[in-house]
């Protein structure tokens, strides 16, 4: 089971202090908050892709490679990677790139976004944002494994005899996840391929995780991946802990009031009680997300969203010791318990290489 923490990007105002960080603040406290993670023994750092105010990380591949200069362990992944806007040409060069600078230590999320103008800002129509994700990531797919491609379809120039470089590293290409809060199309995506499947729940009721994870687990099946159970599932997640549950309600929701992605909404009990977002003291933390095995089954990959609605930098470090110190440990020990032992880990670069067959041609240059 791998536990890590994801940032959206925001920049945004303090309200207890009325201060907004600037670009160059928010960029040194996200890697500063990545070799935090790694200090305190998370397993995941995962950065969002925006083109907009009031975000910053517009070339997510630049500051991955960045922290993997600086940090040994800590595996490097996208919280999106729009495959919907971004050229798959790009794509598959940066991301091969970033997985040589950084050893292996790389994974992607492939995501649609929730930024309507960004389509047109990039030369595409919204309304052709699953047609976009389909073709794209199909093209994607064929670069990191083939090495003379031809190909032509709908939203780019074709490609005669074209070799993307550099390769992947020991010819394994990056392993991918989905991401998706509400569009079984993408579940469905993520089960073709045989990828991961990642439900950024932080917004929706469990039932509705459950039932995308469920429609996912069960196309994988479908399509000759492994048994249901089986299935390569990652969630979203949001807490705010501290060791007296009041003292983490009272510092925390002033934040939430007027966060970006849901203030000047529901109550924070109302949200709390609808979403895994919790505030309270650790064990309350780790209550509620072991509890998540018991909606979507035994999963690879958790992830927490801390550094947002600005929180100073400050309590974002705080909030990991508790998470690095106290909330993973626990949780490790229950989701170890009772695994089954043919359910997998979350592929890693190392396991991917050691599963590839014998026979199975190293894609590092030259046709197979």
């Amino acid at each position: 089971m791998q536990f890590g923490i994801f940032s959206v990007s925001d920049i945004t105002p303090d309200p207890t202090t009325g201060r907004t960080p600037s670009e160059a603040e928010r960029i040194e406290a996200v890697v500063t908050i990545a070799r935090k993670a790694e200090e305190v023994g998370l397993d995941v750092f995962a950065l969002g892709e925006h083109h907009n105010p009031p975000f910053f990380s517009s070339s997510p591949t630049t500051t991955l490679a960045f922290i993997a200069a600086q940090t040994e362990r800590l595996i490097l992944s996208t919280a999106t990677t729009l495959i919907t806007t971004n050229d798959p040409v790009k794509i598959a060069e940066d991301y091969a790139m970033l997985q040589h600078l950084a050893r292996g230590r790389v994974d992607l999320m492939m995501g649609r976004g929730n930024t309507g103008p960004v389509y047109p800002w990039f030369g595409y129509d919204i309304r052709e944002s699953m047609s976009l994700a389909y073709e794209h990531y199909a093209l994607l797919h064929r670069l990191w494994r083939e090495t003379e491609v031809d190909w032509e379809g709908k939203h780019r120039t074709p490609l005669q005899n074209f070799t993307v470089t550099p390769r992947p590293l020991d010819g394994v290409p990056p392993f991918v996840w989905h991401g998706s809060i509400r569009s079984p199309e993408i579940a469905e995506q993520a089960a073709y391929y045989g990828d991961g499947f990642f439900h950024n729940n932080i917004f929706w009721p469990i039932r509705h995780t459950e039932q995308m994870v469920d429609l996912y687990r069960h196309r994988f099946e479908h399509y000759g991946h492994g048994s249901a159970d089986q299935a390569i599932v990652g969630l979203g997640g949001q807490f705010f802990a501290r060791e007296n549950s009041q003292d983490a309600v009272r510092e925390f929701r002033p934040y939430f009031d007027v966060a970006p992605v849901y203030g000047h909404g529901p109550s924070l009990e109302d949200f709390t009680r609808q979403t895994p977002l919790t505030v309270g003291s650790p064990q309350q933390v780790i209550e509620r997300y072991a509890g998540m095995r018991e909606h979507v089954g035994d999963y690879q990959r958790q992830l927490f969203l801390i550094d947002h609605a600005g929180l100073p930098l400050k309590t974002v470090l705080e909030q990991l010791e508790i998470l690095g110190g106290e909330i993973v440990p626990a949780l490790r020990r229950e989701f170890a318990t009772e695994r089954p032992a043919w359910v997998p880990d979350a592929p890693t670069h190392a396991t991917l290489l050691a599963a590839r067959t014998p026979t199975e041609p190293t894609l590092t240059g030259g046709r197979p």
